[in-house]
């Protein structure tokens, strides 16, 4: 008998929220902050000088653009977290590729599936990237902290349950200055109808995530 069996509705549709986001959520990022063009002024005589006239700066931002999400997690750690699966992994299509990037694998091997994407996004500055940080982490509620990883992290598990079939699903969310790099990994079994143990979906999915941050500053 074939080991593959139907996938259930939830895994079947894991990949339509993420083309959804491809084309319209990402849509809505703009991009990126051009510097303010810099103003010719005659210069006042020496009496006439203001010692606290405001400098013209242009924004600073410590990341610019997205690296490539594929090479965010090495070979040997796509292999071990999702067997079966092509190392090369395949980037999800975006509207701008300078702001938000992601990458996905998946595999079913015997009856074991599994599900790793990697996500790059690059705000407009730290301060929009840590409301977007803060917002995200306060819809995946039940989480705790990452020490080490980027300015602060925050990672996530949960068991959810379609037709008798579980999935266990981690997510890791990183932000580091005016970058957030997003990590999902989830998992199941279709021959048990169980899912993988949570120590195990958390720590592949902090691990994918480390990597994803050294990769961002490779790029830098």
């Amino acid at each position: 008998m074939c080991a593959v069996r139907s996938l259930p509705l939830a895994l079947t549709a894991r990949l339509a929220p993420v083309v959804v986001l491809a084309t319209a959520g990402w849509a809505l990022s703009s991009g990126p902050l051009a510097a303010p063009a810099a103003t010719e002024k005659k210069a006042a005589p020496d009496g006439e000088r203001s010692p606290s006239a405001p400098a013209t700066a242009a924004a600073v931002r410590t990341y610019r653009d997205s690296p490539a999400p594929c090479e965010g997690v090495t070979k040997k750690t796509v292999s071990a977290l999702v067997p079966g699966a092509k190392t090369a992994g395949k980037e999800i299509p975006s509207t701008d590729e300078s702001l938000r990037r992601t990458c996905s694998w998946n595999a079913l091997k015997s009856f074991d599936y599994r599900w790793l994407d990697i996500s790059y996004e690059i705000k407009k500055s730290d301060e929009t990237a840590l409301a977007a940080y803060k917002q995200r982490t306060k819809e995946k509620s039940g989480g705790g902290e990452v020490p080490g990883v980027g300015d602060e992290a925050y990672s996530v598990v949960n068991l959810t349950t379609d037709d008798k079939q579980q999935t266990r699903e981690g997510m890791v969310i990183v932000r580091a200055s005016n970058a957030l790099v997003v990590v999902t990994y989830n998992g199941s079994n279709f021959e048990t109808k169980k899912a993988p143990a949570t120590d195990e979906i958390n720590k592949g999915a902090i691990k994918a995530a480390k990597e994803g941050m050294a990769a961002l500053e490779a790029a830098r």
